[in-house]
C-alpha cells in the first residue's frame, strides 16, 4: 500500500466517522445545547437544563411556591444564552393534555401513573427513564446527567381551571390536577430550538458535503497514482 493509498483511506475512514456522529446527533431525543439549555427533538422544545433556576437564579426566596407566582416567574422569564449570545423571553410552564391515553387512569380528564402525553410526562418516563411510584432521583437514565437542581417533588404544569393547576410529581411519576393554592417547584420550557438559527447546513447537505469532497480526493489519488 502506497501513501495515497493510506491517505484515501484515513479520508474515508475520517468522513464515515463524522457522518456516523451526525446521523446519532440527529437521533437523541435530548441535546445539550450548551449556555444551560436541553433541546428536547421529540417534542422540538428546549428545557432549562437548571429544574429549580426559579430559586438557583435568585428570582424567588423559595423554590417552592403557589401557581400563581409560579407562572408569573416562567411568563417573565428572560434568560440570557451565553453560547449564541441570545436572550429568550418565551418561556411558560410546561403543557399537560386534558386526555391522555396513556395515562393509568382513564377519566375527564385523565391522570394517574405512565401519563406521556404532557411534556412533564414524556421528559419523565421517555427520557430521564423514569419509573412509576419511584423517584426521577433516585431511578432515571443517563440523560439525568444534562439537567441539574432537579427535585423529587410536585412540578407545576399549565391550568386546568380557575381554582386547580396540571402538577407531574417527579417523586411518584404521577400526573393529576391539583389545588393553585398548593406548593411546587416551576420547571421552564420554551418552544422550538436555541440552536436552529445557527444552524445552517442541513443533515442531508451535510452528507451531500462530505461524500463530494470524499470524492474529489479519490478523484486526486487516482490522477496522482496515473
Amino acid at each position: 500500500m502506497n501513501t495515497q493509498q493510506r491517505k484515501l483511506i484515513a479520508a474515508m475512514s475520517l468522513c464515515t466517522g463524522i457522518l456516523v456522529a451526525i446521523s446519532g446527533a440527529a437521533q437523541a431525543s435530548l441535546i445539550d445545547r450548551g449556555g444551560g439549555l436541553i433541546y428536547d427533538t421529540d417534542l422540538n422544545i428546549t428545557w432549562l437544563a437548571d429544574a429549580s433556576y426559579a430559586a438557583t437564579s435568585g428570582d424567588v426566596a423559595d423554590v417552592f411556591m403557589n401557581w400563581t407566582p409560579a407562572n408569573t416567574w416562567a411568563t417573565n422569564l428572560s434568560y440570557y444564552d451565553s453560547v449564541r449570545n441570545v436572550t429568550y423571553d418565551d418561556w411558560r410552564l410546561p403543557t399537560t393534555l386534558l386526555s391522555d391515553p396513556s395515562c393509568s387512569i382513564q377519566n375527564v380528564p385523565d391522570y394517574g401513573y405512565n401519563c406521556t402525553g404532557s411534556e412533564l410526562g414524556h421528559l419523565f418516563y421517555s427520557e430521564l427513564g423514569g419509573a412509576a411510584g419511584q423517584s426521577i432521583v433516585t431511578t432515571h437514565n443517563a440523560n439525568y446527567n444534562l439537567f441539574s437542581n432537579v427535585i423529587s417533588n410536585v412540578s407545576w404544569s399549565n391550568s386546568y381551571d380557575s381554582s386547580t393547576a396540571w402538577f407531574f410529581h417527579t417523586g411518584l411519576g404521577y400526573q393529576t390536577a391539583y389545588s393553585k393554592t398548593k406548593i411546587g417547584f416551576a420547571w421552564a420550557v420554551r418552544p422550538g430550538d436555541v440552536a436552529a438559527a445557527a444552524s445552517t447546513v442541513p443533515v442531508p447537505a451535510a452528507a451531500w458535503l462530505f461524500g463530494s469532497g470524499l470524492l474529489g480526493l479519490i478523484g486526486m489519488a487516482r490522477r496522482k497514482a496515473a
